[in-house]
């Protein structure tokens, strides 16, 4: 049983306008004996007060409430008493939109609030599994990042790109170390292929708007979509996304199917394809995250001749899944978040 401490459970705080999501909340979380709700606080100003009492170890925050709208009570927090905070939304595009700049603002995690389309079972081992993901955060990392409009991007050099594939897995934290490799990449860097844990619909968000800050064209995936040099194709959320190839020309296919690692898409699900048809033409780089997901993946791809990067511990919101790689010899190289594009157009 994971605790704080190896002594006691992990402390959540919930903030939430609506009186019967901080219910609903609440029981899922304690389900979990690893788990333990202190407080719930239906606006910033009550769960500010909280926060100073009671001392959570993770807070889920909502975004749109009364008084002050979580957003901002996000980057007051974050500025003055950074505290692993996983953001709650709806689905909608809006939601979604604001959703994405929180995690600019230094939250970790995006649920989804349960709908017609997701019921409150689906979303309880997901926010169990969120929040313990969470309690592990590297806290020098959880920090936000600049938010100023990136300047004009250095056009690095390169060797030849052809058939050759970079396939990335991330997760906790993730969106924020995507953004960073990404916006690093030259126009002509090979095609990429991304697996992030992320709800269905916030994928097309988080897609967009890296389009808008990287050289290269960013998309969420549709199935079909070629993988080309100067494009990257992001797994839609709640659907498997594969590699595969006709000849020379590589392209992705987006399906449904079982969950894969406790996870839908699943990074193990694109790295063993990528594995299959891509082989040594295959770069893979294993981010931060929660688990095991992706690590036999891209052990297959080490044996089928790719070169395989991890992120290092320092620089992870959770050292979970490039630590799994490691463990496995699926990783040759273990650098930091800031290096991770360089190494990936060294080994091109």
């Amino acid at each position: 049983m994971a605790l704080m401490n190896n002594s006691r459970p992990i402390r959540v705080l919930i903030v939430d306008d609506s009186a019967t999501v901080r219910k609903v909340f609440q029981k899922e979380i304690s389900r979990d004996p690893a788990l333990e709700v202190v407080g719930m606080a239906p606006d910033p100003y009550v769960a500010r007060e909280m926060i100073v009492d009671l001392k959570p170890d993770v807070i889920t925050l909502d975004i749109e409430m009364p008084r002050m709208d979580g957003l901002t009570f996000l980057r007051k927090l974050m500025q003055h008493h950074p505290i692993p905070v996983i953001i709650v939304s709806s689905l909608s595009q809006k939601g979604s939109d604001v959703a994405m700049e929180a995690m600019e603002s230094g939250a970790i995690e995006v649920l989804a609030k349960p709908n017609n389309a997701y019921s409150v079972g689906d979303m309880g081992a997901e926010l169990v599994d969120k929040i313990k993901a969470a309690a592990r955060a590297n806290p020098a990392a959880i920090r936000p990042k600049s938010t100023d409009p990136v300047g004009p991007r250095t056009r690095l050099s390169m060797s030849k790109t052809t058939n050759k594939i970079v396939a990335i897995g991330s997760s906790t934290g993730g969106t924020e170390a995507l953004k960073a490799v990404l916006t690093s990449m030259p126009p002509n860097s090979p095609g990429i292929v991304i697996v992030q844990h992320m709800p269905e619909h916030f994928t097309l968000t988080f897609a967009k708007r890296l389009n808008e800050l990287c050289a290269m064209q960013v998309k969420e995936a549709e199935d079909g979509d070629t993988v080309i040099p100067g494009r990257v194709l992001i797994a839609p959320g709640n659907r498997h996304m594969m590699l595969t190839r006709s000849g020379a020309q590589y392209s992705v296919r987006v399906k449904d199917g079982p969950l894969v690692s406790r996870h839908r898409p699943s990074v193990e699900v694109l790295f063993k394809s990528v594995a299959r048809y891509a082989g040594a033409n295959a770069i893979g780089v294993m981010l931060t995250g929660m688990g095991a997901d992706g690590a036999d993946g891209m052990l297959e791809m080490k044996n089928a001749g790719a070169r395989n990067i991890a992120q290092d511990e320092a620089t992870c919101v959770v050292f979970g899944m490039p630590r799994e790689a490691i463990a496995r010899g699926a990783v040759d190289h273990i650098v930091g978040l800031d290096k991770i594009s360089r190494k990936i157009l060294d080994l091109v």
